[in-house]
């Protein structure tokens, strides 16, 4: 494939892509691969976001204002990326409010980076998911403009701003978000849920899909494997928020008032 041909077909690439595009000649000099790229940049035909990787400017546009796709950008920034939490309810167009921030899941973690306003931070898989070699597990591969992206699943989206609220945008932008969904495999949610071995997320779990039991379709056996592994003891949905709350039984799971008559909907 000629240079040219390889910009026109990766808007976001990294350093080793563009290297592997090179011929066996061009390849044979470490300072070739820092040549092209050094040229190409002055040339105003890529741009570099930070070392190692670049957005292609098409042809006729400027280096300054060529339009860039932060979610490509954030599924490059490291090797493995898969697009999360609230940035995975964003990208399956799910998401209540659009934000600046984009998230991805990664084994090593890079310093967060800022590029044209956007901001992408790297977080850890879940323990349980590294422990096990599952941090797989229930991601999807969609394609964005050529790229395959990974991104977690709806299913497990649900689960994992139900286990760290604070990646999701808060409690009003998770249920909001959520509830706009009208189909998951509840067998897949159950399943990743139970993965993560965190009683008080089964709980959470549980205690969201009883709210639309009938609009989802849950069975009893999806809430008895849930609720086989809630807390023996009273948790907190959220340890933050200690004021104003209500203990739900069935769950032993403790919930703000404000989430519980989702007062939110309120204001208009």
């Amino acid at each position: 494939m000629k240079l040219k041909d390889f910009l026109s077909r990766h808007p976001v690439f990294t350093s080793e892509e563009f290297e592997a595009a090179l011929t066996a000649e061009q390849r044979r000099s470490k300072r070739t691969l820092e040549s092209l790229l050094a040229y190409y940049t002055n040339s105003g035909r890529i741009l570099r976001v930070r070392r190692g990787l670049y957005v292609s400017v098409p042809p006729g546009m400027n280096v300054d204002t060529c339009p860039i796709d932060p979610f490509l950008l954030a599924a490059k920034m490291t090797s493995g990326a898969v697009l999360a939490y609230h940035t995975a309810l964003q990208l399956h167009g799910k998401a209540y409010s659009v934000r600046d921030q984009f998230l991805y899941c990664t084994r090593r973690l890079p310093r967060p980076a800022t590029f044209r306003g956007y901001t992408f931070r790297g977080v850890a898989f879940p323990k349980r998911l590294q422990k096990n070699g599952k941090e797989s597990f229930a991601v999807d591969v969609v394609d964005r403009s050529g790229i395959d992206v990974r991104v977690t699943s709806l299913e497990r989206t649900l689960v994992d701003v139900l286990d760290r609220p604070v990646l999701g945008g808060g409690w009003e932008e998770i249920w909001r978000s959520l509830d706009s969904v009208e189909f998951f495999d509840l067998d897949r949610v159950v399943e990743y849920a139970l993965l993560l071995r965190n009683a008080t997320t089964a709980a959470k779990v549980g205690f969201y899909l009883a709210q639309r039991p009938q609009e989802l379709m849950v069975t009893e056996k999806h809430f008895a494997l849930l609720r086989e592994h809630r807390p023996r003891k009273p948790h907190y949905l959220d340890r933050r928020a200690r004021k104003s709350v209500r203990l739900v039984s069935e769950w032993n799971l403790v919930v703000p008032t404000e989430v519980m008559e989702r007062s939110w909907q309120e204001v208009l």
